[in-house]
């Protein structure tokens, strides 16, 4: 059963795969969507951890834009590129993860190449 705690707004959870401690709100959210929806085992469990995670410290960050500006000091904000990358990990986590995109009617089976696609071994000169 999920309860939400409205005073902190983050989600408890006293189900079979109870979101890891100390996620915020946006990571506790994904953890529950992901987690009533499939299930997982314990490797996909650590990729959607670290999605979550991921996913609090990317609204972190844009909390940190909002206050300080698109710009700090003449320079760009640091908080911009750093949840740049931290946008790429969540893309490559979620690659990673393989969930379903609730478009399978195409009967396309899903890839299973590495985050960073394939590799093949070419030719040395």
């Amino acid at each position: 059963m999920i309860k939400t705690d409205t005073e902190h707004d983050h989600v408890t959870d006293s189900g079979p795969n109870p979101a890891p401690d100390a996620l915020g709100p946006r990571g506790a959210r994904l953890w529950h969507e992901v987690t009533e929806r499939y299930e997982l085992d314990a490797h996909e469990l650590a990729l959607l951890e670290e999605m979550a995670r991921t996913a609090d410290d990317l609204d972190a960050l844009a909390e940190r834009v909002r206050a300080q500006g698109h710009t700090v000091g003449g320079r760009v904000n640091p908080a911009l590129v750093e949840s740049r990358q931290l946008r790429i990990a969540f893309a490559r986590l979620a690659a990673a993860l393989r969930l379903p995109t609730g478009d399978e009617t195409d009967g396309r089976p899903q890839r299973r190449s590495g985050v960073r696609g394939t590799y093949t071994l070419g030719r040395v000169s």
